[in-house]
């Protein structure tokens, strides 16, 4: 896989579309950089996996909480 992904590849691998990658970006949540006359935006792969990886800590963390607040 390439280094740096269009938004149209990150909207393909979350399986998202492509104005929801572009929001990611927009909030700050996915970090990305602007490049060429156009600016077009560019996820580097090493972002996106970070990304995910935060995704599924947190995802972690709400089923943990989720457990414990049944059990009170």
């Amino acid at each position: 896989m390439p280094r740096f992904l269009t938004l149209t590849d990150v909207a393909e691998i979350l399986q998202i579309s492509s104005s929801q990658a572009y929001a990611l970006v927009r909030s700050g949540e996915l970090p990305a950089i602007q490049i060429g006359g156009r600016g077009q935006w560019r996820v580097e792969q090493l972002m996106l996996d970070q990304y995910i990886d935060n995704k599924y800590a947190e995802t972690r963390r709400l089923v943990e909480e989720a457990r414990s607040g049944k059990n009170d």
